[in-house]
């Protein structure tokens, strides 16, 4: 398997193939979005690992939800049970090697909040883990916000190196090291391209809400904009996780696990 460099107007093929691949089957990937939600859910209510535990299952998961778009573009059906796909499909080693790759990725999502930290002193943290309710006593001046692009730009290394990890992991035999790095030096050699990704993703995210928001006060809805905003941004991310496929397939080519490719190893 090899690395292909891409052009930057290439993040706007991965940005419309993610939209088609989710209009090929929007039921069935709505439906594993909801049972990662809940499933996700579930595991947070286990005490004293409920904190962690869903994070350490993210590239699993991951690895899952590729199947499901490789699957759907070959035509197959798929459905929620393919998010375990990644456990139960490559091996044993697989397997091991995604869990692997989770508690790496709870050690840097844990750094990442330290960071956060010291412009806020841990407010963030304690919001996105719910132990503390937001009030304008949890809002200190604008600490909050730069502890906000503080976490953003600590995750964005954090993100190039998982955004491949979890396939080559379970698809190409890659150990979790290597495929960190693999990850890393391909989003890096197609930054351009992934920039590109991110703003029209970013953008789309950000019409749809104003669009959503303004049309909901036309209709002097405005007490029910909640109802209309969470199932589009839903639609929305399950969109964006379906092109995190176009990315794999637009720089690493059209690789099957199956296939007689599937032990090849990346060469950047």
């Amino acid at each position: 398997m090899q690395l292909t460099e891409v052009s930057a107007k290439t993040g706007y093929v991965w940005y419309r193939q993610g939209i088609w691949l989710f209009r090929r089957n929007p039921l069935g990937f709505l439906a594993i979005f909801v049972t990662y939600l809940l499933a996700m859910f579930a595991l947070s209510m286990i005490p004293l690992i409920g904190a962690v535990l869903p994070l350490v299952l993210i590239p699993g998961v991951a690895a899952g939800f590729m199947a499901a778009c490789r699957d759907t573009v070959a035509g197959k059906l798929v459905f929620p049970t393919m998010l375990v796909d990644g456990f139960r499909s490559y091996g044993a080693t697989a397997a091991v090697r995604l869990l692997e790759l989770g508690g790496m990725y709870v050690a840097a999502v844990a750094l990442v909040f330290a960071g956060s930290a010291l412009a806020d002193g841990g407010v963030l943290f304690k919001l996105m883990m719910g132990n503390q309710p937001i009030s304008p006593d949890s809002l200190p001046g604008g600490s909050l916000l730069m502890a906000g692009l503080v976490a953003f730009a600590c995750y964005v290394p954090v993100a190039m190196l998982f955004w491949f990890a979890p396939v080559l992991a379970a698809w190409h035999d890659v150990p979790p090291i290597k495929a960190m790095f693999f990850s890393l030096v391909t989003c890096w050699r197609n930054r351009g391209a992934f920039i590109v990704y991110g703003v029209l993703w970013i953008a789309t995210a950000i019409v749809v809400s104003t669009a959503l928001s303004l049309l909901m006060d036309a209709l002097d809805a405005r007490q029910y904009a909640y109802t209309v905003l969470f199932p589009a941004s839903m639609t929305l991310t399950t969109m964006l996780y379906c092109s995190f496929y176009a990315t794999y397939r637009g720089c690493y080519g059209l690789q099957a696990p199956n296939g007689a490719d599937a032990q090849d190893k990346p060469s950047v």
